[in-house]
């Protein structure tokens, strides 16, 4: 009956510990979320903490052994010991880390009297050992490795110490700031023994220690500073327009916790999640704007907030004076206009400049005026400079240049009267629409080339004598094309017209071209006083052309002026109406035809 109760009694302790065992990785898997959880170190840790409670002890291991003079060894499951006390003492180190010293006793039950129970052992151990703790402000989980004396003390045999192994982990609540609750602690214990001859298995131990008690938590453990900010902004003075950085930093955050930034403004639009933010200035009143960042760690006491104030300046607008050097020039001479311009808030000036009349060129301090084709008298320069905000402040002034009438020229030697009086401008007209962008050599009629090659000669003679005397060659058009379509029409007629005078000798620099459009346009009443004074149309013929003056005014607008730079003679404005191509010249019809492709034979 003994036998069959040691047998059933083993089967239910190995029954019990296997569900134990079973618990004891959840137990420490709970301990593990714990520790990720709290893994930021919100609580700062003692330095000395002291445990002590109750203790349950599962052997998980069957005992064997053999008494002097008996015949057979015995063996039989180690009950569980539910008649247990721990205690320790650990030391930290810093946060995390501390050294625990730590015993824990069982006591065997007393029953069996002479007759000695196999199963029934006390059992003690004396360890040393590192401990890890995640601290938070509520709960602190623990793993724990401990090493050292483990003595087990079995009623039927003698007393064994021997060196044995336990590794763990816990959770403990806090109670207050010096006590918490060991919520749980389970420990895998790992020792042998030996009870009997070397014939005779060894006893191990492979079981768990279960404990529940009270912490009592000694010296250190200061409370963190509170989490302070500061913020800063550069530069503090700006312009609307001009761009801030609002700077702000932390201090005894949490280092194993990353700080979150926000921003907002008064009166001022900001935002960003980092610690330096651009501010966009635009459109801002002169005056005080103040920003501010808040700063969080996500811990309960991680937060802190700070402000920083910049100024938005009253801007000033760039002032400016010109001058003209010299005031007063011939007709056709330049004066340099010079700028003194300054910005009171140092920012970049641009300049720009306008004239009455005259030619005025540059974008810098100093532009020039060029008083060609300008009538005696005073010409009103605007110098405009403004600063480089948007919009910009600007600022004006004003030059006088005065054009003086060029002196009446000398009296031409009688080489040179007799060249200019032989020198005949005539006007150069062309068909409608013609030369094309295609052909633009083309469109000159042989009437109207035969004259330029009159003029080319007469020309080049007069040269040798006036050396810095031009053509000018002024183009237009009928207005029956668009603005554009003129502009173009007329540049080509004034380079086919100048392209074949320096084919005929003329050389290229000796020309200026101007190109009018549909500007300047001669009307009917003109045209029919060009009519009346042509000598070479009869009566019948000047009839007949005022019968068709729509024709003829677009006719006579179809041409390239010629003027004479020294003397100012403009060509004749004489129509050809007795040259052969004259019906060519006065069709309505625009456009030439392409001279034929030459096809290259097959070989």
């Amino acid at each position: 009956m003994k036998v069959r109760r040691n047998i059933r009694m083993s089967s239910q302790s190995k029954g019990r510990l296997a569900r134990v065992v079973t618990l004891l990785p959840a137990m420490l898997a709970v301990v593990c979320m714990f520790a990720t959880r709290s893994a930021a170190q919100d609580k700062p840790a003692p330095k000395w903490e002291l445990y002590g409670g109750y203790s349950l002890f599962l052997p998980g291991g069957d005992i064997h052994g053999q008494q002097p003079g008996a015949l057979l060894p015995i063996s039989s499951r180690l009950e569980t010991n539910p008649r247990g006390a721990g205690a320790s003492i650990t030391y930290n180190f810093n946060n995390w880390f501390g050294l625990s010293l730590d015993t824990s006793t069982h006591w065997g039950s007393g029953e069996g009297g002479l007759a000695k129970r196999i199963d029934d052992a006390a059992f003690s151990s004396l360890s040393f050992g590192p401990k890890v703790t995640f601290r938070h402000e509520h709960f602190s989980p623990f793993l724990e490795l401990l090493v050292g004396d483990h003595r087990l003390m079995p009623d039927a045999f003698h007393d064994i110490d021997k060196l044995g192994f336990m590794f763990g982990g816990g959770l403990d609540v806090n109670l207050s700031r010096h006590v918490a609750w060991r919520l749980f602690r389970a420990d895998y214990v790992m020792s042998s023994y030996r009870y009997g001859p070397s014939g005779v298995p060894t006893t191990d131990i492979r079981g768990l220690r279960a404990q529940t008690g009270l912490v009592f938590m000694f010296g250190g453990g200061e409370a963190p500073l509170p989490p302070t900010a500061a913020c800063s902004v550069q530069p503090t003075e700006v312009f609307a327009g001009e761009s801030v950085t609002a700077t702000a930093s932390g201090s005894n955050f949490n280092p194993k916790r990353t700080v979150k930034y926000s921003w907002n403004g008064t009166g001022v639009k900001v935002s960003g999640s980092d610690a330096s933010t651009q501010i966009d200035t635009t459109g801002l009143q002169p005056g005080a704007y103040t920003v501010t960042a808040n700063l969080n760690d996500g811990g309960k006491h991680g937060f802190a907030a700070c402000s920083a104030r910049f100024t938005v300046k009253e801007p000033h607008p760039p002032v400016i004076t010109c001058s003209a050097d010299p005031s007063s020039v011939r007709t056709g001479g330049s004066s340099t206009i010079t700028s003194n311009a300054s910005s009171p808030d140092g920012r970049r000036l641009i300049y720009s400049y306008t004239a009455s009349a005259g030619e005025i060129s540059g974008n810098g301090a100093t532009a020039t005026l060029n008083t060609r084709d300008a009538r005696p008298g005073h010409i009103t320069v605007i110098c405009n400079v403004g600063d480089d905000r948007v919009p910009p402040l600007t600022a004006s002034s004003t030059a006088i240049v005065n054009v003086e009438p060029p002196p009446p020229p000398p009296a031409p030697a009688p080489e040179i009267k007799q060249l200019e009086t032989k020198l005949a401008l005539h006007s150069i007209y062309f068909q409608t629409a013609r030369p094309t962008a295609d052909n633009p050599e083309g469109g000159l009629l042989d009437s109207q080339a035969d004259i330029l090659k009159t003029l080319a000669g007469d020309f080049k003679n007069y040269l040798k004598y006036m050396p810095n005397a031009h053509l000018i060659l002024g183009g237009h058009a009928d207005p029956r094309g668009s603005v554009e379509y003129n502009k173009g029409l007329t540049d080509r007629r004034v380079e086919r017209t100048k392209n074949f005078l320096v084919e005929h000798g003329v050389p290229a620099d000796h020309f200026e071209t101007r190109s009018f459009g549909e500007e300047n346009q001669l009307t009917a009443e003109q045209i029919k006083e060009l009519i009346a004074q042509d000598p070479d149309l009869s009566p019948a013929d000047r009839q007949k052309m005022l019968n068709n003056l729509k024709v003829m005014v677009l006719a006579n607008n179809r041409r390239v002026d010629v003027t004479l730079s020294t003397t100012g003679q403009q060509s004749t404005r004489l129509y050809p109406f007795n040259a052969k191509d004259f019906l060519a010249l006065i069709s309505l019809k625009g456009g030439e035809k392409k001279p034929p492709v030459k096809k290259t034979p097959r070989r």
